[in-house]
C-alpha cells in the first residue's frame, strides 16, 4: 500500500506510522486523514505488528486541521461538512479503540485536530522544549467538537475546559500537570525514548493482555457500574482461558519471565 502523505514502516513489531507534510506542518486534509485510517488498519491487520508509534516528520506533530482544507469546507452545505466530520470522527475513535497499543511522540507543536490524535493514545511523549500543545478554535470561531470527548477521557472534565478555552498554546510541562502528557524528555532524546518504550512493551507485554485492556477501556465508558462489572468479569474469565494467559502462567511458577 503506497502512502503520499505519511511514512510507514515495520521494524522488530514496531509499526511507525509518521505523518509527513513537514512544509504545511504535517496538517491535517481529507486525504492525510484518509492515509492515517489506512495505516492503522493496516498496522492492526498485520500480526508481525505488536506496537505503534505515531510522530510527525519535520518541526511540528501537526498543526491540526489544513488552512486550505477549512477554507474549503466552508464553501460546502451541513450534509458535505458533517461526512467530513464523521471522517475524521471515525479516524480518532479507530485509534483510541485499536487492538494494539500507540505511542505518540510529540516532538513539537500539536494543535487542534494534531492535539486531538495526542489524546487518543495510549503514552504520549512530549518534547521539553519544542513541544506544544493547544486548541486555537476558539480564536477562529470554531468548536473542537471531536477531540473534546477524548480529552475529557484523558485529562478530567476541568482540566480539558481549562485547555479548549484559553485558545493559548501549553508547554509540555503543563500538558503533563495537566494529564495530557505522560512523560517530558528531551528533544534530543524523543525518538530514542519513543523507541525505547516501544521495543519494552514489544519484548515484556503480552499481546494479548493489552490488546484485552484497551477493549475494556474503550467499552466501559457510558457503561452503568454493574453492567461494566459484569462485562468486566466475563473478560477476565476470557483473559484466563487465552494461550498468553496460560503461557504466562507457567513461566511464573518456573519463575522464569515470559517470551513473548
Amino acid at each position: 500500500m503506497d502512502f503520499s502523505r505519511l511514512k510507514y514502516d515495520v521494524d522488530h513489531r514496531v509499526c511507525r506510522i509518521v505523518m509527513s507534510r513537514p512544509d504545511e506542518g504535517n496538517a491535517l486534509d481529507d486525504q492525510l486523514i484518509a492515509e492515517l485510517a489506512k495505516a492503522f488498519t493496516r498496522a492492526q491487520r498485520d500480526a508481525d505488528v505488536k506496537v505503534i508509534l505515531l510522530m510527525g516528520e519535520g518541526e511540528a506533530f501537526s498543526h491540526g486541521l489544513d488552512p486550505q482544507h477549512l477554507r474549503h469546507l466552508s464553501s460546502l452545505d451541513f450534509n458535505q461538512n458533517l461526512e467530513d466530520s464523521s471522517n475524521l470522527m471515525r479516524l480518532l475513535t479507530q485509534i483510541y479503540a485499536l487492538r494494539k497499543p500507540v505511542i505518540a511522540a510529540v516532538h513539537g507543536p500539536a494543535y487542534s485536530t494534531g492535539c486531538g490524535l495526542v489524546a487518543v493514545c495510549d503514552l504520549v511523549l512530549a518534547a521539553r522544549e519544542t513541544a506544544k500543545f493547544g486548541f486555537p478554535e476558539v480564536r477562529m470561531g470554531l468548536v473542537p467538537a471531536i477531540a473534546l470527548p477524548f480529552l475529557v477521557r484523558r485529562m478530567g472534565e476541568g482540566r480539558a475546559r481549562a485547555l479548549v478555552l484559553r485558545g493559548t498554546p501549553a508547554s509540555a510541562e503543563e500538558a503533563a500537570r495537566a494529564g495530557l502528557v505522560d512523560e517530558v524528555v528531551p528533544a534530543m532524546e524523543i525518538e530514542r525514548r519513543a523507541n525505547e518504550i516501544a521495543t519494552q512493551w514489544v519484548n515484556s507485554n503480552s499481546a494479548s493482555s493489552m490488546g484485552l485492556i484497551k477493549e475494556l477501556l474503550a467499552r466501559v465508558h457510558g457503561m452503568g457500574t454493574n453492567e461494566a462489572m459484569e462485562y468486566a468479569a466475563n473478560l477476565n474469565a476470557l483473559a484466563r482461558m487465552t494461550d498468553d494467559s496460560k503461557k504466562g502462567i507457567e513461566a511464573s511458577t518456573k519463575d522464569d519471565p515470559a517470551s513473548w
